[in-house]
């Protein structure tokens, strides 16, 4: 089993690694030949089923496994990679490749960094280059009788030595940093049990606004609920109530026993469908039936408002995000990211997010 490749598109790939985090401590990696699988299932709130190209993520790879689809599945915990992650950010390159440490499988980021010296400076006493400090220069003026002058036109001739134009300034030097991942490799057939959820054709499909935008708010509307909460039954999970139609508009509602507040974005995009990817005839789909009652006719589901904030922290990554509305069912989102050196060319990120009842 080997795995070896060099990092490419750090920053993405930290930012997808910190929206994941921020839901559950534990991924579930499977590596290919094509695709990096990253799948996030928590014990309560929203899943994440990311497929990520190779070429997003990474470059000059290589995969070698004794299972017969070459794969190898990891569970890896997000915390530490996304740790090693940001001490890559500014580096020159990063490699992580698969090892072991003591018989524990680790992933390994090895990480190459510039690093500059300060070059010696003559107003400060004690260390320096040549004897260059503030206390030589203080001696030598004291030294009247002194004959190892080599120039009597170079009143410091006999204090400083000479240093060239490199040591003179600040120095660069290359710092390696290795980062160690503790994971599990895991059995294919165990992987296998883990499967993505099932969900019924959308009534309702929209593109959403910037998601920080709708974070801010939805954040907003969250600690309302908390701080007018009051008596020994209130929740400490406040829902929230979020709504579209097909005719281009969104609606985020909080209703409580004290509040009932409402925020609408008009003029959003109902994405055209692609017949060759339905079971069925666009005019039988149910956002076609949902769009033939109207503007009056909203797909609605509850969300957790804490959990939902954690899902809206994906915005980090700056691409579009196509959600599909079930009804009184669930939310999907999904997350395209854009790849650095090709715009035509995009991943997705699905989440799942499932609706409370009223």
């Amino acid at each position: 089993m080997r795995f070896r490749t060099e990092l490419k598109n750090i920053r993405t790939f930290s930012k997808l690694i910190a929206a994941l985090n921020s839901l559950e401590k534990i991924a579930w990696v499977r590596l290919d030949d094509e695709h990096v699988r990253i799948t996030v299932i928590p014990d309560t709130g929203s899943q994440v089923w990311a497929s990520l190209s190779v070429g997003l993520i990474f470059d000059n790879y290589t995969l070698q496994s004794a299972d017969v689809n070459n794969t190898i599945n990891l569970e890896l915990p997000l915390g530490p990679l996304q740790r090693a992650l940001k001490s890559a950010a500014n580096s020159n390159h990063a490699n992580l490749r698969l090892t072991k440490r003591d018989g524990v499988p680790m992933l390994s980021m090895t990480i190459h960094t510039m690093t500059k010296d300060d070059a010696p400076d003559g107003r400060s006493g004690g260390g320096g280059g040549g004897g260059g400090g503030g206390g030589a220069f203080s001696k030598s003026r004291h030294q009247h009788g002194s004959t190892s002058t080599p120039d009597a036109d170079d009143p410091f001739g006999d204090v400083f030595e000479q240093e060239s134009l490199e040591l003179a300034m600040r120095r660069e030097h290359e710092k390696i940093i290795t980062q160690d991942i503790p994971v599990r490799v895991l059995n294919p057939a165990t992987v296998e049990t883990i499967m993505q959820p099932v969900i019924r054709e959308p009534d309702v499909h929209i593109q959403l606004p910037p998601l920080l935008q709708l974070k801010a708010i939805s954040d907003r509307f969250t600690k309302l609920a908390l701080t007018t909460a009051t008596g020994r039954g209130a929740s400490t999970n406040p829902k929230l109530e979020l709504s579209a139609n097909m005719f281009g508009s969104l609606r985020l509602r909080l209703v409580t026993d004290t509040l009932d507040v409402t925020s609408v974005w008009n003029g959003l995009e109902n994405p055209e469908l692609d017949p060759s990817q339905l079971a069925m005839p666009v005019e039988e789909h149910p956002s076609t039936v949902f769009k033939q009652a109207g503007a009056d006719k909203w797909a609605t589901v509850r969300v957790d408002g804490k959990d939902w904030s954690r899902v809206l922290s994906v915005g980090r990554l700056d691409g579009r995000v196509i959600a599909c509305f079930c009804d009184d069912h669930a939310l999907i989102l999904y997350v395209y990211v854009p790849h650095q050196d090709d715009s035509n060319a995009e991943d997705v990120v699905t989440y799942y997010v499932s609706s409370f009842s009223s």
